[in-house]
């Protein structure tokens, strides 16, 4: 089963996206990463199929970040003449250098970054960009004018939507207020931050899930544990899609799959 004819809206950025979005970390970086078993970066001809296999799923959403070690720098290359076929996501605030994570939210490091960004993605254009939070969600919305500077981007067409990857319920609440899109964790573990989706479903903002699939920890006894996480996610009227970040073929078919089969009914 495809996700073709499942695409539905960002919330009211005119964007359409298929429930299942791809997240690409596993493209860029095998340092400092939590997943339960160790991976292998896949060269450029495994990339490629990896991306023509989530095409031919129906899959159109992607998502990158320049915290994602080499993510961006590949997807340029590997994306070229496909444009029109993707919503790209990617991130302002966390970088990613010799194994360590640091966090700069200034305007202008903002623009600097998604300057790159479009660079290194070779596009004029990044459809949605959040802000790679550090946890710090409505000190680093209020204090540090990375919002204002993606809202002047966004009027000046170099992005289409902007938003917030956090980790708060204040933080994605301010995200949707001033934004267009939050991106949260929910799963079977873990649903702290509902109020963000209820929210959205009532304002018609965008919600993408990550960790839908607790980063593939979650089991549960007698019943098939990606299933039961789609049930729960695509069960909320707020969620526009969740991003998963496998680089494995059989399990990104048995997802889009899976997801297919939940939102069907």
């Amino acid at each position: 089963m495809s996700l073709h004819d499942l695409h539905r809206p960002l919330g009211d950025t005119g964007l359409l996206v298929s429930p299942l979005g791809l997240g690409t970390v596993k493209l860029g970086r095998d340092q400092g990463v939590k997943y339960p078993n160790g991976f292998t970066i896949p060269d450029d001809t495994a990339a490629r199929a990896l991306l023509q296999q989530a095409r031919e799923l129906g899959i159109n959403l992607i998502d990158t970040a320049p915290a994602y070690g080499v993510s961006e720098q590949r997807l340029g290359p590997l994306l070229r003449g496909q444009r029109q076929d993707w919503v790209i996501v990617s991130k302002v605030g966390e970088e990613f250098e010799a194994g360590q994570s640091h966090f700069d939210f200034s305007p202008q490091h903002a623009r600097f970054s998604v300057e790159r960004s479009l660079q290194r993605l070779e596009t004029d254009f990044i459809d949605l960009v959040l802000v790679h939070s550090d946890g710090n969600d409505v000190a680093v919305l209020r204090d540090s004018g990375v919002y204002e500077a993606l809202a002047e981007l966004k009027r000046e067409g170099k992005i289409r939507a902007f938003g917030l990857s956090g980790k708060t319920v204040e933080g994605g609440l301010l995200a949707l207020e001033q934004g267009d899109c939050a991106m949260v964790t929910y799963n079977l573990a873990e649903q702290g931050e509902r109020a963000v989706l209820d929210h959205a479903a009532s304002h018609h903002k965008g919600i993408l899930i990550k960790k839908a699939l607790a980063s593939g920890h979650a089991v549960l006894a007698g019943k098939d544990p990606v299933r039961a996480s789609f049930e729960l996610v695509f069960g909320h009227p707020g969620v526009s899609s969740a991003i998963v970040g496998t680089i494995n073929p059989q399990h990104l078919a048995a997802n889009a799959a899976a997801a297919a089969a939940v939102i069907r009914g």
